[in-house]
C-alpha cells in the first residue's frame, strides 16, 4: 500500500483563504469544503462506518487492497463522501468518474492502466454504465485483468493486460437496475439509509464552524428538521439561511432568522419543498389520489421520471405521504391532512394497495 495520496488525482482540499470574510466560494468548493475527511468526523451511518473501520484496518494490516464497494442510496446520503474518506483512510490515490461518462471500453481501460497500486477508483452512477464497459470491468475486477481486443473479424486479437490491485468503490441511487453479474463481484455492499435529526443537527453545527457562521443549538436544529434526512439539504439550507442571517440582521443564525429564511425557500415544517407538494397535490387535485403511473405524475408536474424517483419518491415515501403499490403510487391520509384537503368519498387507500 503508498502512503501519502497524490494530490494531482485526489481531489484537493480548498484552501482556507477561500472562506475569508469578502471571499465568494462557489457552491461547489462549499461542498467540497463541508465534506468530512476521515471516518472519525463522518456524523451518521454508525453501523456503516464501524464496519468500513474494520474493514480498512484489515486491508491495512494484509497489505492488501480493499474489497470493491457498493453503496447505494438517495442522492446527498454521503456515497461520494464515503468513497474520498476510504482513499484517505487507505492513504491512496482516488479516481473519480460516472457511468454515463464511460461510454466505450478505451475510456475504462485509460482510467485503470492509470491507476497505482491500491487506488481507489470511484464511479457515480454505476447503473448506468454501457453493456460494454461493463462486460470489460468484469475481469478487471476479479482478475485485475483487461481484455482489449485489436482488429476486426477473422484478423482480430485479445490482448490480456495486466493491471494492479485497486479497489472499486460504485454508487447507485436505483440498486435495482444493477445487474446481477456486477452486484456479485461486490464484496462490500451497503445501503445509506436516511440520517436522524439529532445527526443533521450535528451536521449543521459542523458546518457552521467551518463557515465561521453563529448558529443557534435551536436553529440548527430547525435547519435538521426541515432537511429531508439527507445532510446535502441541511448544509444547502445552513447556506442560504446564512444569506439571510447576513442580510437582514447580524449574521447570527436565530430560530426566528432560520423559520423565515426555511419559508422564503418554500421549506415547509416536514421538509417539503415547492416540488413535493405539486406532486402530492397533482395526484390529489387531478387523480382523486391514485393510483398513478410514474410517467403520468412526470408529466403532470412536467419533470423528469428519473428525477421523481430518485430526488423526490424516496423521502415522500419514508415520510409518509406516498405509497407505491402494483397500480401506481398513491397518497396517504397524511398528505390530505399536511395539504389541508378533504379525501374524495370514492378515495379508500385500503382498496388500492
Amino acid at each position: 500500500m503508498k502512503g501519502k495520496p497524490d494530490e494531482s488525482m485526489s481531489e484537493k482540499k480548498p484552501d482556507a483563504a477561500a472562506l475569508t470574510p469578502g471571499a465568494l466560494p462557489d457552491e461547489e468548493t462549499l461542498d467540497v469544503t463541508l465534506r468530512p475527511q476521515a471516518l472519525d468526523e463522518f456524523i451518521g451511518q454508525n453501523k456503516l462506518k464501524e464496519n468500513l473501520k474494520v474493514f480498512i484496518q484489515a486491508a491495512r494490516k494484509r497489505n492488501e487492497p480493499l474489497d470493491h464497494c457498493l453503496f447505494s442510496a438517495p442522492p446527498g446520503l454521503g456515497k461520494t463522501t464515503l468513497a474520498h474518506i476510504i482513499a484517505k483512510e487507505l492513504g491512496v490515490n482516488l479516481r473519480q468518474t460516472s457511468g454515463p461518462v464511460l461510454e466505450r471500453v478505451g475510456d475504462l481501460a485509460a482510467i485503470l492502466t492509470s491507476l497505482g497500486e491500491g487506488d481507489v477508483f470511484f464511479i457515480d452512477e454505476i447503473h448506468r454504465l454501457n453493456h460494454a464497459v461493463e462486460e470489460a470491468l468484469y475481469p478487471a475486477m476479479e482478475d485485475f485483468a483487461l481484455d482489449i481486443i485489436i482488429g476486426q473479424g477473422p484478423s482480430a486479437k485479445t490482448i490480456k493486460l495486466s493491471l494492479p490491485r485497486f479497489t472499486l468503490v460504485g454508487a447507485t441511487t436505483r440498486a435495482g437496475l444493477l445487474t446481477g453479474p456486477l452486484r456479485e463481484r461486490f464484496g462490500i455492499m451497503a445501503n445509506l439509509d436516511f440520517y436522524e435529526e439529532g445527526d443533521l443537527a450535528a451536521i449543521v453545527e459542523r458546518s457552521s464552524r467551518i463557515l465561521s457562521a453563529k448558529t443557534e443549538p435551536a436553529a440548527a436544529k430547525e435547519i435538521a428538521r426541515r432537511s429531508r434526512g439527507t445532510p446535502r439539504i441541511a448544509n444547502r439550507l445552513l447556506r442560504r439561511v446564512r444569506d439571510f442571517a447576513d442580510v437582514r440582521q447580524d449574521g447570527r443564525i436565530t430560530p426566528e432568522i432560520t423559520r423565515g429564511a426555511l419559508e422564503a425557500l418554500e421549506v415547509d415544517a416536514l421538509g417539503l419543498d415547492a416540488v413535493d407538494r405539486k406532486i402530492l397535490s397533482a395526484l390529489i387535485d387531478k387523480f382523486g389520489g391514485g393510483p398513478v403511473g410514474i410517467d403520468t405524475i412526470a408529466v403532470a408536474v412536467s419533470e423528469e421520471r428519473d428525477t421523481i424517483e430518485d430526488v423526490y419518491e424516496p423521502y415522500l415515501i419514508k415520510a409518509g405521504f406516498l405509497l407505491r403499490t402494483p397500480r401506481g403510487r398513491v397518497v396517504t391520509p397524511l398528505a390530505f391532512s399536511h395539504l389541508g384537503k378533504t379525501p374524495p368519498k370514492s378515495f379508500k387507500q385500503s382498496d388500492l394497495l
